[in-house]
């Protein structure tokens, strides 16, 4: 059964440290490539800038504390379904940030329970830099007569129309235990063996590699490189990508400020019901 009285509990805030390393590694971790130093070199002129979504990884110690107190659950029957991020101000390339969050509803989607975890990132004088939205689904967990959630809006890219941008990145074979080394050390995504367990015939990447390589697609073909122009970008995690594979992101200019966004491989589409929003 769910417990559902981890509504609303709070957690956090939590302190959460780094260094130019920790967010250049991130870099790397999504595909970053030699030439785009304002990413990898500590010094850059200008300065060194933060890819937007390294928001997510500040929140990952909070996201597994939250998990290593629920009791009586089948984490292995968890899957990471949406992500989204919604940025204040760009992300400082070292420091100290204070990360507060929890679950804020549990929709019973009949084949499973869908769990949204928001979190909040702020400097340590409490100004908000980030916010960020998940959805976990937790499979055969549905049927209790729950609230089912709002109907999803529809974000389909428009038929027969080409794309304002596309973006093509190979994901070369180590990216997956390269992206692990940011926090989420997962066996599924480095171990054949456990992947094969998990009905995978090899090591899967991380969802949230995937969506960080649409966010630089974004970033560089939506907002020409400036991380001040990033504001939004939510996305189900609708398919799976494995190192070989070559990810290509879509951008169709949908509304001021506002594109609708498809991630794909060469066996389908990996990221749906996306939109970004620059300025």
């Amino acid at each position: 059964m769910i417990d559902l009285n981890v509504i609303g509990k709070k957690y956090g805030p939590r302190s959460f440290e780094y260094t130019w390393k920790d967010t250049v590694l991130y870099a790397l971790g999504i595909g970053a490539q030699a030439e785009e130093l304002q990413f990898i070199y500590e010094n850059v002129k200008g300065g060194l800038k933060v890819f937007p979504s390294f928001s997510v990884v500040t929140g990952s110690p909070l996201f597994k504390e939250l998990f290593k107190e629920m009791k009586n659950v089948d984490f292995s029957r968890f899957i990471h379904g949406e992500q989204g991020i919604k940025l204040h101000r760009p992300i400082p390339p070292e420091g100290k940030t204070l990360v507060e969050g929890g679950i804020t509803d549990i929709y019973d989607k009949g084949k499973g329970a869908l769990f949204i975890w928001r979190m909040k990132v702020m400097t340590e004088r409490g100004e908000l830099l980030a916010e960020a939205e998940a959805g976990i689904f937790y499979v055969g967990e549905g049927g209790f007569g729950g609230d089912p959630g709002p109907k999803a809006e529809a974000l389909e890219p428009p038929k027969g129309t080409q794309p304002d941008f596309t973006a093509s990145y190979f994901i070369p074979g180590n990216q997956a235990a390269l992206y692990r080394l940011c926090g989420d050390i997962n066996p599924l995504h480095v171990d054949p063996d456990f992947a094969k367990m998990g009905g995978f015939p090899r090591p899967i990447l991380h969802g949230l590699c995937t969506y960080g390589h649409a966010v630089r697609a974004i970033l560089y073909n939506a907002c020409q490189g400036d991380v001040e122009r990033f504001k939004e970008f939510k996305a189900r995690l609708s398919g799976v990508v494995y190192p070989g594979d070559t990810l290509v992101t879509e951008g169709w200019r949908d509304k001021e400020g506002r594109y609708l966004i498809q991630c794909r491989t060469e066996r389908g589409v990996v990221l749906s019901h996306a939109y970004a929003r620059v300025e």
